[in-house]
């Protein structure tokens, strides 16, 4: 039998609405298939609406004032950034928040949290994963905050509802945006992919399930840029990335104590080997990690921890999963004979630069960014 696909997205959205989260004491009747595409769009609606209001009161508006973006000799004193509010979502009841580190690169000397009760409360920026992009805010002096339900990702399927929520840009009320998760495992293992909007206007606030439970920390990503603002750009595209809290519970407490988590940094510039496996330094950047391990021009590397290597997009996606301070061996052919070496991998010279990147030999020498 052929099904309109219209009516089949509404007659979907209604079976999705009869769920305990809402607060329902005994199952909701499954409605026929004669309901009508009225009573879908209806509905549908409303189960969004029913979902964001099981996180909203953990939600929190985040305003920020001074930083980088401060002219001085202007009158007036410290003014605010941007264009309005972003959004964030506690954590525990202490007060810890966690939020979307784009809403912090022009580095703000004050920062105020509105909780959901409508109190105003300064907060202090304590860590942040620049791989994640990601940081973590604490309120001082609260206690009995309201913290939502995560969930695991291993519980988060492809193909489900996706729920971006925030306040950004003034808004009093929370934005809402819906699609799916389209993807898992994204950006080097870190992110969850959802075609919902994630913009400038929900960075920070959560993706929800229909339930109302947390996926992840909408933030702006991207595959083609080291950037800390790079994804941005993505805002329309259907492409829009969260970090899973669930899971992360040793990531955050090192952001408790203040840790800069960042990228891993090798600084070399390579060619490709066409004729066999392996890629060839070309160069090394002064001061970088390679270099300090010993790496030189003509160097092939053939393996990186445990991982083997026979192209550069090899070589980034296993540096893509370690970081700045780590040690990793290497494995390389220096005049035909094989060697280890051990390498403690430093951070980025600049938020954008490359930490490995194609050249060739006989072009001006390469930098350390695109």
């Amino acid at each position: 039998m052929r099904i309109n696909k219209v009516r089949f997205f509404a007659l979907a959205v209604i079976l999705a609405v009869p769920l305990p989260a809402f607060g329902q004491t005994e199952p909701a009747a499954v409605p026929s298939e004669k309901a009508s595409l009225e009573e879908g769009l209806l509905l549908a609606p409303k189960a969004f609406r029913l979902a964001a209001e099981q996180v909203r009161p953990a939600l929190v508006a985040i305003e920020s004032f001074g930083g980088s973006s401060t002219v001085a000799g202007r009158i007036g004193g410290i003014r605010k950034q941007g264009e309005g509010n972003t959004t964030g979502i506690m954590i525990s009841p202490d007060g810890y928040v966690i939020t979307s580190s784009f809403n912090f690169i022009q580095q703000p000397t004050t920062i105020t949290v509105i909780t959901s009760d409508g109190k105003r409360r300064i907060a202090q920026l304590k860590g942040r994963d620049d791989t994640r992009r990601i940081c973590l805010l604490k309120i001082e002096g609260v206690e009995g905050m309201p913290v939502p339900e995560f969930i695991s990702p291993e519980d988060i399927r492809v193909g489900q509802w996706a729920i971006s929520v925030g306040v950004g840009y003034g808004d009093k009320n929370p934005a809402l945006s819906t699609g799916i998760v389209s993807a898992k495992n994204r950006m080097g293992g870190r992110a969850i992919q959802t075609d919902a909007n994630v913009s400038p206007a929900n960075y920070g606030g959560p993706l929800l399930d229909i339930t109302g439970q947390v996926i992840g920390i909408c933030v702006p990503m991207s595959a083609d840029s080291r950037s800390l603002a790079s994804g941005v750009e993505w805002y329309d595209s259907g492409i829009g990335f969260c970090i899973p809290v669930a899971g992360n519970e040793s990531l955050l407490k090192k952001l408790k104590l203040g840790e800069h988590v960042q990228r891993a940094f090798l600084g070399v510039a390579t060619q490709e080997i066409k004729s066999r496996n392996g890629i060839r330094i070309v160069s090394t950047l002064p001061g970088a990690a390679a270099e300090k391990a010993g790496l030189q021009a003509k160097d092939i590397v053939l393996q990186l921890g445990d991982s083997k290597i026979s192209n550069l997009v090899e070589l980034r996606a296993g540096l893509d999963q370690l970081y700045a301070g780590d040690k990793v061996e290497l494995v390389i052919e220096r005049e035909g004979k094989e060697q280890t070496l051990e390498v403690e991998l430093g951070a980025p010279i600049a938020s954008d630069a490359e930490d490995v990147m194609s050249a060739q030999p006989s072009r001006r020498r390469p930098g350390p960014g695109r």
